[in-house]
Parts: C-alpha cells; structure tokens; sequence
C-alpha cells in the first residue's frame, strides 16, 4: 500500500492530508514543466499496467526513430534498475527511480533525478511511470502530454474498470497487436469502444514493439507535439537554480 497518497483510501491518508500533498505535488511539478518548455523538450509521462509493454515501446521508438540520443528516459519501479537497463542498452540515456513502497511517482521524485542527469540535445524526455492503472493519473509531473500503454492482453473491459487513466490520457497506444491471431476472445473493437465511452476525445494507436509495427505513425504525434512545443517556448532560456540539472 502506498504510504505517500493512501491509493484513495480516506481511511489510511485524511482527505485534507490528500489535498495538501497534492498541492505541493502540483508546485513543484510547475516548476519542472517551466524547465521542459524552455528547454524545447517534449516530456511524456507514460502510464500503464504492469507488462502493457511501456519499456518494449521505447526501445521500439529508439530503433524506429535512428537517433535514440534525443531521448531520454525516467524509469519508474517499485525495486529494480531493470527497465532503465533495457532502455540505456537501446541507446536511449535512463536513469532508474525506485520508489520503494509508492506505487506512483510524484514531481519531486522527477524534480530530484533531472539533477546530474546530461539533457543537451535531448528533444523528448520520457517519464515511464510505475505499473499501475490508479494513482499515476492523479499526479502532475510536469509532462507536456500523457500516454497510456495498454495491452491487448489485459482484456476490453480495462478502460471501464480505471477511467480516471483513461480519461487524463492524451494517447493511447493499443499494444502487443502481434498476438491478436492467437487472442480469438479478444475483440479490438471493445477495446475502442470503452475507450470512446470514457475519454474525451479518443486517440489510439496500434503498436506491435516486436516488429516495429506502429512506430512512423506515433513518431509523427511526438514531432507535431514537440513542434507545438517549441513553438510556445519563452525565448530566453529558463536557468535552473541547480546548475548541475541540466
């Protein structure tokens, strides 16, 4: 159980307690988008359940794209390094937070690991979030959009069960779509729909990590959405306070 924000539960963190983290949580998380968005750096907080294929995504990205050194990466998990691995061996520069026992990461936690972490040239920062469908939707980090892995093996019903993820996303990415021919039960089309019946306004991509399937059409969405970016930046660039941030 999350000692930091209960998972909702009233009983374990007072409402009042619950706001006030929240408050501090969405200061802060100002303060890192400030940084993003002078820096002309597109940041993604990628959600979704454990094995929905978040880390399988990126190195997919970094392959497609051929210049996996303007990304970079936070990697989100409870006790290992292992998704920060993966993403370092696809060329794409990671460093991991372990959060212990918090199922989610908050602006602080993201504040602290841009310290020390090389983003001179990097044109897409990507938060990859702790697996889980609950608390990382409530918590600002400071993202410029946020995108949610979904599987095609988690079922049709997952939108229904954790609207709230759904209903915060800008993107959603259907994955593992190679394995459709040996999910017969699996009908895509009741993916679709319960996603039409809790987001606003429904995106959805298909994306099969294990042959690339997918990749030009979500490269295309992060360059109109970096290019949508840079074209709002402040024209000075913002200092950090922390010299050694960035």
């Amino acid at each position: 159980m999350c000692q930091d924000c209960g998972c909702g539960d009233p009983n374990l963190v007072p409402i009042e307690v619950q706001h006030r983290i929240l408050e501090r949580n969405d200061q802060t998380a100002i303060h890192n988008r400030e940084h993003f968005s002078a820096d002309s750096i597109l940041c993604i907080n990628l959600m979704g359940s454990p094995g929905a294929g978040k880390t399988a995504v990126l190195e997919a990205t970094a392959r497609a794209a051929g210049n996996p050194r303007a990304f970079a990466a936070l990697a989100g998990d409870l006790a290992t390094e292992n998704d920060a691995d993966r993403l370092r061996a696809a060329g794409i520069r990671s460093r991991a937070i372990t959060t212990g026992q918090a199922c989610h990461l908050d602006a602080e936690l993201v504040h602290r690991s841009l310290h020390g972490f090389d983003l001179d040239d990097v044109e897409c920062l990507f938060i990859e979030n702790v697996g889980n469908l609950v608390c990382p939707a409530v918590y600002d980090l400071g993202q410029a959009a946020n995108v949610v892995a979904l599987s095609v093996t988690e079922g049709e019903d997952k939108p229904l069960k954790y609207p709230t993820m759904f209903q915060k996303a800008d993107l959603v990415l259907l994955t593992k779509t190679d394995l459709l021919p040996h999910l017969p039960h699996i009908r895509v089309t009741k993916i679709y729909d319960a996603l039409a019946r809790v987001m606003p306004d429904p995106q959805v991509f298909t994306i099969a990590a294990i042959n690339d399937s997918g990749m030009t059409q979500w490269l295309r969405w992060l360059e109109q959405r970096r290019a949508k970016l840079a074209s709002s930046a402040p024209a000075t660039h913002h200092h950090h306070e922390h010299a050694h941030a960035r």
